[in-house]
């Protein structure tokens, strides 16, 4: 298995046919199509060989590519908001009935805007279990039971946050859980413009290297739907692609591109990241505007959820 640092499959797919030189991954099928400008990237692990190319546990992983969010307008970003509704649909079809209860569960911490993502979801989730119990002439008969709840992080509240899961889920019973978690990606250009679906679980804090107790059916028994945004990147990331647009630039007027198109080719990140470890300078980085991009892509999320409840 190949050493990543990015949560997204669709990376970890490239990454790994780029460095085999394969067209296609032995246990992997991947598809792609577009959806009102959309682009819809599915990489379904299949087996153990696909497992071990990867590093993903078998299932179903969804990434949507949604550009221009630091600008989005209301429309675009119910738009997106649709298509995060349809995806998650078809993965419930498989998992619950459409009267399960389902516990929405947003990881990180409020007070660091870039792991905010998760807790800034939950604010907005349209919860109805407490109706249903206390006020049910207000809604609809076959409305879902949904909750949610925020719970931090080890660092203030001293758990671990599967050992609050696995309480709340013995006591409130829902069938399935959508836990949202900020992720970490091996290209600048994914930073919070791309939403991951998996219907695997997760581990939180794998992507920069705080892996947390894993979050799926397996540890909590119940099967776990995640959604992650990528909102930080890795400062070796960051250089390597700057080198790839240095070249592309210098490979505009250059007459002879043979050793920019090797320079191009290797894999520059592991030869950065080894300069920049002994030092400590491997930075975890975020953009400037990423109160904006974690407004609005906290808005897509939450109303997909919505949507699709």
């Amino acid at each position: 298995m190949m050493n990543f640092r990015t949560d997204l499959a669709d990376e970890r797919s490239d990454i790994y046919r780029r460095a085999n030189a394969l067209e296609t991954i032995p246990g992997v099928r991947t598809e792609e199509s577009e959806k009102d400008g959309v682009k819809v990237t599915k990489v379904c692990v299949l087996d153990e060989q696909g497992e071990k190319a990867l590093g993903k546990p078998q299932g179903n992983y969804i990434t949507l590519d949604i550009k221009n969010l630091r600008i989005a307008q209301q429309e675009e970003i119910e738009q997106a908001a649709q298509i995060l509704n349809q995806e998650l649909q078809g993965l419930y079809r498989n998992l619950i009935q459409e009267n399960d209860a389902i516990l929405v569960v947003g990881l990180g911490n409020l007070e660091v805007t870039p792991d905010a993502l998760g807790p800034r979801v939950i604010q907005s989730i349209d919860v109805t279990r407490h109706i249903l119990h206390y006020a049910p002439q207000y809604l609809e008969p076959d409305t879902r039971p949904v909750c949610a709840i925020s719970p931090g992080v080890l660092g203030t509240t001293g758990m671990e946050t599967q050992e609050i899961l696995q309480g709340i889920v013995e006591k409130v019973h829902p069938k399935l859980l959508i836990v949202i978690d900020s992720l970490a990606s091996k290209s600048m250009y994914r930073i919070s413009s791309t939403i991951q679906i998996a219907d695997t679980g997760i581990v939180p804090g794998a992507g920069v290297g705080n892996k947390r107790r894993e979050l799926s059916h397996t540890t909590l028994g119940v099967p776990v739907i995640a959604i992650g945004v990528p909102t930080v990147v890795e400062a070796a990331t960051l250089t390597a692609d700057c080198l790839d647009i240095f070249i592309e630039k210098l490979q505009e007027s250059a007459e002879s591109n043979a050793y920019l198109n090797q320079l191009k080719t290797e894999d520059k990140y592991t030869m950065i990241k080894e300069k920049l470890l002994p030092d400590q300078f491997n930075f975890i980085v975020t953009p400037k505007e990423i109160d904006d991009l974690i407004d609005n892509m906290s808005s897509v999320i939450a109303r997909g959820i919505n949507l699709s409840l």
